[in-house]
């Protein structure tokens, strides 16, 4: 089972971009998907995180109100919508599965992307 992010690039502040999170098998037979973030010089962080058996999302407050979090299970993927972005969203982007629904810390995930890079800059 596979997740591959992608969808990065440069983007100024106050732009967005929409990351995608495309999974080898359906996103149905996964509990929940994380998109974190590892910034330059910073440890990972987790952003953003749905629960796939009730399509219950948490969202961490330095991103809140800018990053919402979406599903196709046509396509087997999950998207990061990121709106206003800053300067501080710089960072390389990764997704990752959970068997835990309700999974927000970096070590209840064992699956990870690759990660997609995000630069926001003028």
């Amino acid at each position: 089972v596979q997740l591959q992010a992608s969808g990065g690039g440069l983007v100024q502040p106050g732009g967005s971009l929409r990351l995608s999170c495309t999974a080898s098998t359906s996103t149905l037979d996964y509990h929940n998907i994380g998109w974190f973030r590892r910034a330059p010089g910073k440890g990972r962080e987790g952003v953003l995180f749905i629960n796939l058996d009730d399509n219950t999302s948490y969202t961490v407050d330095s991103v809140k109100d800018r990053f919402t979090i979406a599903r196709d299970n046509a396509k087997n993927t999950v998207y990061l919508q990121m709106n206003s972005l800053k300067p501080e969203d710089t960072a390389v982007y990764y997704c990752a599965s959970s068997p835990n629904p309700t999974a927000r810390s970096l070590f209840e995930y064992n699956n990870w992307g690759q990660g997609t890079q995000v630069t926001v800059s003028s």
